[in-house]
């Protein structure tokens, strides 16, 4: 275990100073093609009825995890059979793949730059690669908006959750999860043609972040504290807005940060052509505005500190 934990020391420094670089290959890559393949072999195979497609969901998710989990775990046993260096230098490769703090700082802020030079067509473009909603009726407010909610909710998904089953499983458990969060990414919606095929994704996905997310909401208070915002608003919007969402475990993060800053998050969105109505999270205090992403960032980076030094002391302990 001492070189899994180094591995993740050395993973998450990495992920701070290299991020992902681009055109660089990605697990997650990999990941979605083979969610695609699977898609596309059990709907051509199963029944083409709600049962079936939900069968396939199933089978898709299971496979899916499987082999993101064991294939790792397979390639450091042989590593570690060679030398433990070996082993340690391919695990942190992994560890670096599977946090993504930098990338999402980065995504986010060029947002952050568009808006800031007037450019609202580049801004909105740049925010339709970090979300999920339609971006083309967004306004300025909305754009800024969608981003804080996308770093907001992300430092789970994408920085705390990552290393809480990096600590308790190492590569294979963190690709696992991985594995788990890209389905729900690519197959977790609840309008056609993924309403069927997506609904055991979305459930286990919920199931894998409920104690992140709750981690995640109370290490960002105390990144909250540090950077000096308001953790008696962000405390109060948590308690009392950390369910408006469809999601158990979106909001948890997203009432932290709308309180922490002082803005009202989330409210109706459109998706597919879909309008969703959603609840707001928050008390708009003052209207939303770009530096909101920058200010999220800091959050998010703080936040990811805070819960590396816990999580490696955690598994530190656990090793002696």
């Amino acid at each position: 275990m001492i070189w899994s934990l180094a591995a993740f020391a050395a993973g998450f420094l990495i992920d701070l100073v290299a991020g992902d670089p681009h055109g660089f290959p990605h697990p997650v890559i990999l990941m979605g093609k083979l969610i695609d393949a699977l898609r596309g072999a059990f709907l051509r195979a199963l029944p083409k009825t709600a049962a079936g497609e939900r069968a396939a969901g199933v089978f898709i998710w299971i496979i899916t995890a499987a082999v993101s989990a064991a294939l790792p775990l397979i390639i450091l046993m042989i590593c570690m059979r060679i030398n433990p260096w070996l082993r340690f230098a391919v695990e942190s490769f992994m560890c670096w793949q599977i946090i993504a703090v930098k990338s999402l700082k980065d995504e986010s802020m060029k947002v952050y730059s568009a808006l800031s030079s007037g450019d609202v067509e580049g801004a909105r473009y740049n925010v339709s690669m970090i979300v999920g909603r339609d971006t083309d009726r967004l306004d300025e407010a909305g754009i800024a908006r969608a981003a804080v909610e996308t770093v907001a909710e992300n430092t789970s998904d994408g920085a705390v959750a990552p290393m809480f089953f990096l600590m308790l499983g190492g590569a294979p458990l963190g690709f696992f999860y991985k594995a788990a969060n890209t389905m729900d990414s690519m197959l977790g919606y609840t309008d056609p043609p993924f309403k069927n095929i997506g609904m055991f994704s979305a459930k286990a996905d919920d199931v894998l972040n409920f104690i992140p997310a709750r981690i995640s909401a109370v290490l960002m208070l105390a990144a909250g504290a540090i950077l000096g915002l308001d953790v008696k608003g962000g405390a109060r919007i948590f308690l009392r807005d950390r369910y408006n969402h469809k999601s158990p475990n979106s909001a948890q993060t997203e009432s932290v940060c709308a309180g922490l800053l002082g803005i009202r998050l989330a409210g109706d969105a459109w998706y597919h052509g879909v309008l969703h109505e959603k609840p707001f999270i928050g008390d708009a205090k003052r209207d939303v505005e770009s530096e909101d992403i920058r200010r999220a960032c800091r959050i998010l980076y703080v936040t990811a500190a805070i819960s590396f030094l816990v999580f490696a002391a955690i598994k530190l302990i656990i090793i002696l």
